[in-house]
């Protein structure tokens, strides 16, 4: 995944996409097509509260100050209400730029040093083998079949959180295992699941520098989070596979 560092949020800040829902979507941690989500129930109020809780979370992804959040406030107002601007706004777009690429280098330091800190701690543990390129391994069942090499598809389950527990994608709550090629995913994802043998269940600590990196995934993950991955790897896809239900 190469994202630009400034487009997601600069592009939520000037026309909010309708595509923020989907950046919650597996393809942040492994690029898998989620199921068709059930429709949910009528509600007038829904849609568009979707659209402004999107816009919310963007904009709380990028850590603005008590009073920077306030000065955003009073702009997003005045232009609901169709006021004329209280500054020059395209005159102010290069500093708009600066703000937040500050803000979002300062928030990447302190994702890292925790990630850091964790890491050690994980590195420590028992049986935790380190990755090539970074990131750790750590064994939670033996596989029976096969490993995987990096020019093959595999399919597996897994749950991906941030350091403070909070899960950002998971394929078990989907109900439908990912199926990808390996040597097209995160790094940590390439290497560590290249260590699992078929039937096995392991658990991936994941630094930003082999996950994505100082820009993240905004805003369902940090720029510089560390990424914790339970995977379950169910099978390594052949070539020539047909669907179960194909005859």
């Amino acid at each position: 995944m190469n994202l630009s560092r400034l487009a997601p949020v600069l592009l939520i800040l000037c026309a909010v996409p309708l595509k923020a829902a989907d950046d919650a979507a597996p393809k942040a941690a492994a690029p898998a097509e989620a199921a068709a989500a059930p429709a949910p129930p009528a509600n007038p109020d829904a849609a568009p509260y979707t659209y402004g809780y999107n816009i919310g979370r963007t904009i709380a992804s990028l850590g603005f100050s008590e009073g920077e959040m306030k000065a955003v406030l009073n702009g997003f107002h005045d232009a609901v209400d169709k006021k004329t601007a209280a500054y020059d706004t395209d005159a102010y777009q290069p500093a708009l730029r600066e703000l937040i690429t500050r803000h979002l280098s300062e928030m990447s330091e302190k994702q890292k040093a925790a990630g850091k800190e964790f890491g050690e701690k994980f590195a420590a543990e028992k049986g935790v083998k380190e990755l090539a390129g970074g990131g750790w391994y750590k064994q939670v069942k033996k596989g029976a079949g096969d490993a995987p090499a990096p020019t093959d598809t595999v399919k597996v389950h897994y749950r991906g959180t941030l350091l403070d527990g909070s899960e950002f994608d998971s394929s078990y709550k989907r109900n439908e295992p990912a199926v990808f090629p390996l040597n097209r995913v995160i790094p940590c994802w390439t290497n560590g699941v290249g260590m699992m043998k078929v039937g096995g269940k392991a658990k991936l600590v994941c630094p930003s520098n082999v996950a994505y990196g100082d820009q993240g995934h905004p805003p369902v993950i940090p720029g510089g989070a560390t990424l914790i991955f339970e995977v379950e790897l169910l099978d390594i896809v052949k070539p020539d596979a047909k669907p179960a239900d194909s005859k």
